[in-house]
């Protein structure tokens, strides 16, 4: 049984923090905003649970993943399943929309401030807010790139094409307000056309994320 005198004095004690991070926020001439997975968790983006059952439950029966994270890091047999699992872990962690308005909610707080990101956040959450890009320093790259996987040469390359039409190729459709939905009554392709696995243009090597994974 919880006290009630315990819940009202550590309710008063957060809302005084918060109430003090704004008034510091207001008063500040510059921002300095660093940001990692638990904000995109906040905002509904989760990496396990409802999100991950409803988009790899059949990679999870068969490799008996357990969250998405660890799904990217598995020796797939084939590109054409490498890509079926990462392409719809791109699309649904970059192109479409956080359920939750929380870096919208941020943007709103600093926007009229001298600001700067510092983020180890992939997912464009920011820039889709409306963030300027160039006050954001994102160190572990974006979901929305390729890169050679050599790499030949620096040139990163937008993917939301390929990545649409890889999805779209396993068997789900893409809604007008972007939700990835699979038909009633169907089951996803495991696997996506040869001819959609990405090919560095200079060199031919396979194509990568532009991605720094940690495991």
């Amino acid at each position: 049984m919880f006290s009630k005198n315990w819940t009202e004095r550590s309710t008063a004690d957060y809302s005084d923090k918060i109430r003090r991070l704004r008034e510091a926020v207001d008063e500040a001439e510059a921002i300095v905003v660093g940001a990692g997975a638990g904000l995109s968790a906040s905002a509904g983006f989760a990496y396990s649970g409802e999100r991950f059952e409803r988009y790899f439950y059949d990679f999870a029966e068969k490799y008996h993943f357990k969250d998405m994270y660890s799904g990217g890091f598995y020796p797939y047999d084939t590109l054409e399943e490498y890509w079926a699992y990462w392409s719809r872990y791109i699309y649904i962690n970059r192109y479409m929309d956080a359920p939750k308005p929380v870096y919208h909610r941020l943007y709103d707080l600093v926007k009229n401030k001298d600001y700067f990101v510092l983020t180890t956040n992939v997912d464009h959450c920011f820039q889709k807010a409306g963030f300027d890009s160039e006050r954001l320093f994102y160190t572990q790259g974006d979901y929305g790139l390729f890169q050679c996987s050599r790499p030949c040469h620096q040139n990163t390359y937008g993917n939301e094409a390929v990545i649409r039409e890889m999805v779209e190729a396993q068997g789900y459709s893409i809604d007008t307000d972007g939700t990835l939905i699979l038909p009633e009554g169907t089951s996803p392709r495991m696997m996506v056309p040869s001819d959609l696995v990405p090919h560095c243009p200079k060199c031919g090597e396979p194509m990568s994320m532009n991605l720094t994974l940690r495991a």
